[in-house]
């Protein structure tokens, strides 16, 4: 070897070291960034879960809305109003949804506030939505 080459040697030797070193993170630095972490997962995780809940909540909302108004209406329509119980459920396709219906008399006599009001459950609490509408009694002649 010649002195050319030996002296091309060490400065490619000692460049290498150079970045090399240039490359890594401190101690310090990783403990930053695990501290970083180690704050920024929780709060990102609570989030999710309540963007979730709140997700699962307006979509039962939205059957239970939908179940009420069809039911309502149906009540309405076919009078049974007049005769039905107070409670009861959706069937077997909508077994976490039941209902309690309300009558009240309105301030003319020949109407009533009906209330439906649909029960279902959201993350292990119970949830309700009322829907109202009003009707005529018959009127006997």
């Amino acid at each position: 070897m010649n002195a050319a080459s030996r002296k091309d040697n060490r400065l490619g030797s000692a460049s290498n070291a150079v970045l090399f070193r240039a490359a890594g993170f401190t101690f310090p630095e990783v403990l930053a960034a695990m501290v970083l972490a180690a704050t920024v997962i929780p709060v990102t995780l609570k989030g999710i879960r309540i963007a979730n809940g709140v997700s699962v909540l307006a979509e039962r909302q939205s059957i239970a809305v939908r179940l009420a108004e069809q039911y309502l209406n149906e009540l309405s329509v076919t009078r049974q109003w007049q005769y039905s119980s107070a409670k009861g459920n959706f069937g077997s396709e909508w077994a976490d949804y039941r209902w309690a219906l309300l009558k009240q008399p309105w301030t003319d006599d020949n109407f009533y506030l009906l209330t439906l009001i649909v029960y279902f459950p959201v993350q292990g609490r119970e949830q309700n939505v009322r829907l109202s509408t009003l009707v005529v009694a018959e009127v006997s002649s």
